[in-house]
């Protein structure tokens, strides 16, 4: 790798730490005004953005290994970089439940378990010790996936040796079936029970939908802006970019066909303890942000990846990306911010203020440590499987 990318992704590193700095001290300003209970939600806010980012590209890193092809080649590095931030998001993690355990959730405090008949019916498992070790859990599975495909793409690197190209898919069948039952254990815990009166089957496959596209747009943007660069910009061909595309254009139209799917089946069942929370959703500022969503995170995405021409364009693929990725941060507000404030919440510009600003405060800590991981690697891999396929697409010059 030439030094002007190692400097330029050094560079990328300190404005996110500057970035994360000014988002948290603006946390801080708007906290002070609101109370510390309105940065506990913020905070949880941004931890699943960021979560989501990683986890999906931990997820795609293991998708490529099984799979193989050019689409995972250029974008790997990426994928494992960003994976390799999951010690900063647990640390965060760990101080958000020690100061804000109480005021996330409602189960967590003894007092309103009881007399309420369904929370003391989940108090079995919805109970803070168990919630804890649950959380330690999840946790080791992912940073142990983690560092055991970093060690092994690192020693690949190193001997070229064939047989951890197939090691490394022959593990990945098994950690992304890990990956999907951990996930959907961890956002029931994490999300879905901050309103423990209501359940959704398919919350957890809901989740895993929207981690991939986060995870696939983070990469695509990652993949164009490295290309003005040698030696990515002699590697990434328009081909590549229609690859990246149409898997975006999947993932966009599955996290759609998921919504749909639960909005549906709860609100054709019509039962008195399910569709309350979509009630919250559907009224004042919270109808328009969904409003939003429909347009912003599906049709506009959906539509613009149709055409094969713009796939094609880096600049252009690009631009679909970030406004993927902040659609994904509507969503998740969409998900979690109604469970704390409703249509009688009056400061709701001041609180989406500070929901965005405490995803940028992770969010430059995130991406500092993802640029310092990123960095120290090749950008591309020199003995992965697919090469091949890749260096065909140089040839051909599509």
């Amino acid at each position: 790798m030439s030094q002007p990318v190692h400097q330029g992704i050094a560079r990328a590193g300190r404005l996110g730490l500057i970035a994360g700095v000014i988002g948290f001290v603006v946390c801080g300003i708007i906290g002070a005004m609101s109370g510390f209970d309105r940065a506990a939600w913020s905070g949880l806010i941004s931890f699943n953005y960021w979560l989501g980012l990683a986890l999906g590209s931990m997820a795609l890193m293991m998708l490529h290994q099984l799979s193989g092809g050019r689409w995972g080649v250029v974008v790997r590095r990426p994928l494992e970089a960003a994976a390799n931030t999951l010690p900063l998001l647990a640390g965060f993690f760990l101080l958000l439940m020690v100061f804000g355990m109480d005021t996330l959730y409602e189960w967590a405090i003894p007092s309103h378990v009881e007399g309420d008949h369904i929370l003391e019916h989940k108090a079995s498992y919805l109970n803070v010790p168990f919630f804890a070790l649950r959380a330690v859990f999840y946790f080791a599975v992912w940073y142990g996936m983690t560092a055991l495909f970093r060690r092994l793409s690192l020693k690949q690197d190193e001997t070229g040796d064939p047989r951890i190209g197939e090691k490394l898919r022959t593990l990945s069948a098994p950690g992304i079936v890990a990956y999907v039952l951990t996930i959907s254990f961890a956002s029931v815990d994490w999300v879905m029970s901050l309103d423990a009166h209501w359940f959704s089957t398919i919350f957890g496959v809901l989740t895993l939908g929207g981690q991939g596209l986060s995870a696939l747009a983070f990469g695509v943007a990652v993949v164009v802006l490295l290309a003005r660069s040698e030696p990515m910009a002699s590697v990434v061909k328009p081909l590549n970019y229609h690859d990246l595309g149409k898997l975006m254009l999947a993932f966009v139209m599955l996290w759609a066909y998921f919504n749909l799917s639960q909005f549906l089946i709860i609100w054709a069942g019509n039962l008195p303890e399910e569709i309350p929370w979509y009630l919250r959703r559907m009224v004042g500022h919270w109808k328009w942000l969904g409003l939003g969503l429909v347009f912003g995170h599906f049709a506009f995405p959906f539509l613009l990846l149709l055409s094969a021409d713009l796939k094609k364009r880096g600049s252009t693929l690009s631009k679909v990306a970030l406004l993927v990725l902040v659609m994904r941060a509507v969503d998740i507000i969409w998900l979690i911010a109604p469970e704390f404030h409703g249509e009688a919440h009056t400061g709701w510009i001041s609180g989406f203020a500070m929901d965005f600003a405490a995803i940028v405060g992770l969010g430059g800590l995130w991406v500092a440590w993802f640029c310092r991981s990123l960095g120290s690697r090749a950008l591309i891999p020199p003995h992965d499987p697919s090469l091949a396929a890749l260096e065909a697409t140089k040839k051909g010059g599509h």
